[in-house]
């Protein structure tokens, strides 16, 4: 049962020397879960003692919105499970309480289990950052040095640096089109998660902001105009106060959606060569189009971290109908991606 070879894809990882990894997929069906579980398995024949939690809910027989057969999260003996209680009773392994975390969700308190079979799980794990953050370090805490956090569909919060230090993205047929379709939309994302990363000045000067939370503003001195642990979400107005003031520099430390970047693009049209920094991609809940528009006004936006995105996975099959051929669409998705390791992991077995 054990993987004989390792995989490009394992190889990267190792490289890449991380210890929290999130596997995100672009949408249901795209191969999220057979990428975690050639995870698990390139983990057990390397012998690494892993953990994996979830963002949200994996492992059940069937997909809980478009009703599909889902593939099983296939655990191997003594890797640690961070799951919900009601989760351990269908269990289909024999498993071994190691802790309880103090996490609380929907389906009860997040435990940490490990599993002494080789078998299926249901993962459903902590939704909150801060939470996902508590349950990790106690995975690590219990022996995991190496944990894999398992996504959930329209959350990229996973993603951020501040819970994974690497993202492994899963994409395929299922995004719906054709191939160059489903690679223009991979494309997309992948700019969107991988802004760069703000020079060392830039950080220094946005340090508050991303330590206590809300919105900074600087001038082209490096005056501070305002700083202030407002909800990000909610501060567009506050933004537009300054438009007609000295602005080079914004920090914003929380999620950015549609009216804070409209304030954001009425300020980059006042102020040329403005420089937006946000905590990471992860947190701008914008589309590639809008941000390739922003560029061109002269305004950048920069990461307070930068999201290491370490791997895409591809699924040429979409239970919807459209399946494309394996070899093909990953000549073509290597071709596209040249700057990232692309893998199929069932074609390439």
């Amino acid at each position: 049962m054990v993987a004989t070879n390792i995989s490009a894809l394992w190889r990267g990882l190792q490289h890449a020397n991380a210890s929290t990894v999130a596997v995100m997929g672009m949408s249901k069906n795209t191969g999220k879960t057979v990428a975690l579980n050639h995870l698990l398995a390139q983990a057990a024949t390397a012998q690494v003692s892993l953990g994996v939690t979830s963002i949200g809910r994996d492992g059940e027989d069937r997909d809980q919105v478009f009703l599909v057969p889902k593939p099983p999260v296939l655990v191997w003996p003594g890797n640690l499970v961070a799951t919900a209680r009601a989760c351990l009773q269908r269990a289909k392994v024999r498993i071994k309480p190691i802790a309880s975390t103090g996490v609380h969700s929907p389906m009860g308190e997040i435990v940490i289990v490990k599993a002494l079979e080789y078998g299926e799980m249901e993962i459903a794990g902590a939704s909150r950052s801060h939470d996902q953050q508590r349950v990790i370090g106690q995975l690590q805490q219990c022996g995991a040095t190496l944990v894999l956090l398992d996504g959930a569909l329209g959350r990229s919060a996973h993603a951020s640096p501040a819970i994974a230090d690497s993202v492994i993205l899963a994409t395929g047929a299922a995004l719906g089109g054709g191939v160059l379709d489903v690679l223009r939309k991979t494309r997309d994302r992948l700019s969107i998660l991988g802004i760069a990363q703000a020079d060392a000045a830039v950080r220094h000067q946005c340090a508050a902001v991303f330590e206590d939370g809300g919105v900074g503003l600087w001038n082209a001195q490096g005056e501070s105009l305002f700083q202030a642990q407002v909800a990000t979400l909610n501060a567009g107005a506050t933004l537009l106060q300054y438009l007609g003031a000295n602005v080079a520099t914004i920090a914003l430390s929380g999620a950015v959606g549609r009216r804070v970047w409209q304030a954001l693009v009425a300020l980059a049209h006042a102020h040329p060569g403005l420089t937006v920094v946000v905590a990471d991609g992860a947190k701008l809940f914008v589309e590639n189009a809008d941000l390739i528009a922003f560029h061109q006004l002269g305004a950048r936006v920069q990461a307070n971290q930068a999201i290491r995105i370490a791997g895409i996975t591809l699924n040429p099959f979409s239970p919807m109908g459209g399946s494309f051929d394996a070899q093909e669409f990953l000549a073509a998705a290597r071709a596209a991606f040249s700057g990232y390791a692309v893998s199929d992991v069932v074609w390439e077995q």
